[in-house]
This record gives structure tokens, C-alpha cells and sequence, in this order.
């Protein structure tokens, strides 16, 4: 049987990692030539004594959808003895999965292509250009928003506790000025995440990186937050108190899956 540990860290990967594989899809121009015109569903499983773990990919003429439930068909699956193997394979760790599907070659070189572009979200995976550390950038703070909001309509205790003692508060990141911005919404134990800048009420905590380079150096745990602030790379707007527990479930995110 999985632990707890390992459902979690399943589904913070399909429903907060790989779907930002969208942004790619959207602001990268040769990933998105890649899957252009593209319609199949890659499907990875787990084993479990409680019963098949994972989720899977569907292109329709290259839109791109997450599921995560079981596919009762796929073209590719990718198989996994157990989830701990799955959510290490996401990790970037050497795990070779069963593959079925290799009738399909040109899907499966595709997506061989996808998973390693993937590993931009990887800490030490360092762009060179203004372009590739605009998209870690923006891929990364899009992910932690909905996993942050994905913990909580897990059940995981601490984050439960945490947003059900608050009001309606909006947890906001923004990157300037490329242009990047997402937000958590927490209200009475509820919790919601968006792209962009949240309008209808002005941020409880905004974290407010100073362009890319800044962003990354943060990300990456180069520096810790507090160095982060007295260097200038960001600056927190609102709650310090909050904003350090909003710090404390990032870590507690980008520990379940790397």
C-alpha cells in the first residue's frame, strides 16, 4: 500500500505539475510544433494494494488535458510498480517503467521529448535564456499555487487548519517585469488558484519577485527568504507572519516532489 506521503505527492503531480506543461505548450514555439496537430493519451499507472494509482495525458489535435483517473483506453501507458516509483520517475530519478504502446513510436518520441523538457521545473535546471527563465519561472509559480490549493482539498492537516481559520484573503506572486502573476484564494477552509492578477480585492500577502533571474535564485533555494528580501529579489506586501507560512508550504511542496 502507498502511504499517505506518496498519494499525496500522485496528486500534487497530476494536478498541479503536469498541467503546467500547458504553459509550455502555450509559450514555447517548438514544443508547441511538437504536438501540433497531435491526438492521443499517454496514460502512467502505479500498482497499489488499494487499487491503480495515476492519471493521464490527452492531446486533441494538440490541445493538451490532464486527467487524473485511469484511462479505460490509452495509446501509451507507462507502468510503475508502485506510486513511489511513479512520483520518482516525475523527480527525475532513474526509474525505467514497463511501456506498452510501441505500435505508436512517433507519440512515444514525443513524448520521451516532453517528459525531458519537463525537467525545467527541476531546482538545479538553470535557462540560459531570457525566454527559457521566463517559462521556469512562470511553469513553477503556476504549479505551486494550485499544489498549495491541492494540499488543502487533500486534507492535509496543517494546510486545512491553515485556511480554515481565514477569511477571504488572496495570497498573490507576481514576476515584473516579465509579466507573470498567479494567486491563491483561501476563504473559510476553501482555496482556489488563478493566473494573473486577482482585481476584486487587494492582496493579504503579495510576493513580488524582482524579474526573472531574482525569481529563480528564490526557486531554486539558492537563497533563503529572509537573505531573499535583504537582497532585494523580492519583496513581501502584507502579512510577514503569513507570508512566512506561505514560504513554510512551499518548501512543503517542492520537498514532495523532488
Amino acid at each position: 500500500m502507498a502511504s499517505e506521503r506518496d498519494l499525496l505527492a500522485s496528486r500534487i503531480i497530476f494536478r498541479a505539475v503536469l498541467p503546467v506543461v500547458k504553459v509550455m505548450l502555450e509559450d514555447d514555439a517548438k514544443m508547441r510544433q511538437v504536438f501540433e496537430g497531435v491526438t492521443g493519451t499517454i496514460q502512467f499507472v502505479a500498482k497499489d494494494g488499494a487499487g491503480p494509482v495515476g492519471g493521464y495525458l490527452r492531446f486533441e489535435n494538440g490541445a493538451y488535458s490532464v486527467v487524473p483517473e485511469i484511462a479505460e483506453k490509452a495509446d501509451i501507458t507507462f507502468s510503475f510498480s508502485n506510486v513511489a516509483k511513479m512520483n520518482a520517475m516525475f523527480a527525475g530519478k532513474p526509474v525505467l517503467p514497463w511501456i506498452s504502446g510501441w505500435s505508436n513510436i512517433g507519440l512515444l518520441i514525443k513524448t520521451f521529448k516532453l517528459l525531458l523538457a519537463l525537467k525545467i521545473l527541476m531546482p538545479n535546471a538553470m535557462p540560459k535564456t531570457p525566454e527559457g527563465k521566463a517559462l521556469k519561472v512562470k511553469m513553477s509559480l503556476h504549479m505551486i499555487a494550485v499544489a498549495l490549493s491541492q494540499l488543502n482539498k487533500a486534507g492535509e492537516p496543517e494546510m486545512v487548519k491553515w485556511t480554515s481559520k481565514q477569511p477571504e484573503r488572496i495570497y498573490q506572486w507576481s514576476c515584473e517585469p516579465e509579466g507573470i502573476a498567479c494567486y491563491l484564494r483561501v476563504k473559510a477552509g476553501k482555496s482556489k488558484a488563478g493566473r494573473g492578477y486577482y482585481t476584486r480585492r487587494k492582496p493579504f500577502v503579495h510576493m513580488k519577485f524582482a524579474g526573472a533571474d531574482a525569481a529563480l535564485k528564490v526557486l531554486s533555494n539558492s537563497v533563503d527568504t529572509v537573505q531573499a528580501i535583504s537582497q532585494g529579489l523580492v519583496v513581501n506586501d502584507g502579512s510577514p507572519e503569513y507570508g512566512g507560512q506561505v514560504g513554510d508550504f512551499m518548501q512543503r511542496v517542492a520537498a514532495l516532489i523532488t
